[in-house]
């Protein structure tokens, strides 16, 4: 049943701190994996159990996705706590990582998402920080294949495809909502995602290609 990697960042202050939360039953939060700042993974629960890392989640057709994913928690304070880069030895275990998982399972790089693409409305982890065009030079998520220079003269430019934007948006698999604010905040996740460079939940047409080069 396994078909999504879910990618977090622990956000909180200390590591240590962020281990015992997990493994406390009362904090009805959890991961499979945990990497650690010096690039040491620890399996905190059995992949084939589930854990409670996605919480109310979607994609594409897909609900509540703890039962269907396997959850791998980063040490990063996050946005509330000094928001730092990811750690050389992290990404480079998480990599290693990704590799056993996605050939043991047969998951599909479309499938390997951040915690703030499943859950858009609540979570902003892993990241504007978090390098998933590393990820995806070693074939392990979906990127699109737009040039930076192409790209950064898109940047700012009016787009006159709004209504066709989130069309698109939403049968890429992220959550379908009419709400503005809402729609705002999902756009901020794709931007977090596929134009980190900047997240300000504005429409412009680098979205627009960057989302038709993706589908």
């Amino acid at each position: 049943k396994i078909k999504y990697i879910i990618i977090h960042y622990t956000g909180m202050k200390s590591e240590t701190g962020a281990i015992k939360k997990l493994i406390n039953p009362k904090s009805k939060v959890s991961c499979h994996y945990f990497i650690k700042k010096s690039g040491k993974t620890i399996n905190m629960v059995p992949d084939l159990y589930t854990s409670w890392h996605a919480g109310i989640s979607f994609w594409k057709k897909d609900k509540l996705l703890n039962s269907r994913s396997i959850g791998i928690e980063i040490a990063n304070p996050g946005h509330e706590y000094n928001y730092l880069n990811f750690s050389k030895n992290q990404i480079i275990s998480l990599i290693s990582l990704i590799k056993k998982l996605k050939k043991k399972y047969k998951i599909k790089k479309q499938n390997v998402l951040g915690h703030s693409d499943v859950s858009p409305l609540r979570k902003k982890d892993p990241g504007e920080k978090f390098p998933w065009k590393v990820l995806a030079k070693n074939k392990l998520c979906h990127w699109h294949k737009l040039s930076k220079s192409y790209c950064e003269k898109l940047r700012n430019t009016k787009c006159h495809h709004q209504e066709s934007f989130f069309k698109l948006l939403f049968n890429f698999g992220y959550f379908k909502t009419d709400i503005p604010i809402e729609k705002y905040k999902i756009v901020k996740s794709f931007q977090r995602h596929f134009r980190p460079s900047l997240v300000n939940g504005k429409i412009d047409k680098e979205c627009y290609e960057i989302l038709k080069s993706l589908i």
